[in-house]
């Protein structure tokens, strides 16, 4: 069995084409799970015209006050780096539940432990199936601040039935942030999506720097490599020592595929499997 996240520092250079495609090909030979961990904005459902259902709901602890015990000290506002406690000394505090991040500080500093724990609704995840793909999806709740609470409970279920899969395909966000680090750390390896533009290499040098720090193997696909100069690519991948396994021309039928939601078929893709 192989977990292989598909990544790239760039938003837009086909990071779930390739993992769409890429489950849809080994699913013609193997058992696959494919992993939607883009929760900010989650999409392969879209494009695969796979219908989600409900598995659970994801929930993050709250501050919880006790009126009684409160001393009004404003202690629990000043130690808030979110700005979801308004807290004035002298007046009960006012508590923005939206903007808070579960981190606890207001329950640390509290010197009257006027402060326990209730619990918000952040996000959900949803399972699927597309043929021979077993698929899941998160999808962060709008205006909740912390998304890779969402990929980490992604994570617990890729756990409980990994041992049912040949191949698990992960996509994740774009970036190099908290839901990125926790979607790759799951993976035995890892394969970046970029394009032959300045952004692409750009952004595709942050996320080597990231996972060479996390230690993690990585291939780069070229996407749309028709279209640019990719000698700064060449060049990204000598230094990281990653190398090009794949380069993708553009192409009007994978365009027109993903415009219908419909299974994306890219020649040879399944050798990705293999690149580790």
């Amino acid at each position: 069995m192989g977990r292989i996240a598909v990544t790239g520092g760039k938003g837009g250079t086909g990071k779930s084409t390739v993992a769409t495609a890429l489950a849809y090909e080994l699913a013609k030979k193997h058992k696959v799970l494919l992993v939607d961990a883009d929760v900010d904005c989650p999409n392969d459902h879209l494009l695969l015209s796979i219908e989600r259902k409900h598995l659970k709901t994801v929930e993050q602890r709250i501050p919880k006050w006790d009126m009684g015990k409160c001393t009004k000290c404003g202690a629990c506002g000043k130690a808030c780096k979110n700005n979801a406690i308004v807290s004035i000394k002298g007046s009960s505090p006012i508590f923005m539940e939206s903007q808070c991040n579960g981190c606890g500080a207001c329950n640390i500093v509290c010197p009257s432990s006027a402060i326990a724990w209730g619990s918000k609704e952040i996000g959900k995840v949803f399972s699927g199936k597309k043929g021979n793909i077993d698929f899941l999806s998160g999808e962060l709740k709008a205006n909740q601040p912390v998304s890779e609470f969402i990929v980490n409970s992604l994570n617990e279920e890729i756990e409980k039935i990994n041992g049912n899969y040949e191949y698990i395909i992960i996509d994740t966000a774009a970036g190099t942030h908290c839901p990125v680090i926790s979607a790759v750390n799951c993976a035995d390896s890892v394969i970046a999506v970029t394009e032959p533009t300045p952004l692409g290499a750009h952004d595709l040098e942050i996320i080597l720097q990231l996972l060479s720090k996390l230690g993690k193997k990585c291939s780069i696909v070229l996407n749309r490599a028709d279209i640019g100069m990719k000698g700064q690519i060449e060049g990204l991948a000598s230094k990281y020592r990653a190398g090009i396994a794949m380069e993708i021309p553009f192409s009007m039928g994978i365009v027109g595929s993903y415009s219908k939601g419909e299974p994306i078929s890219i020649p040879n893709i399944a050798l990705l499997a293999g690149k580790k």
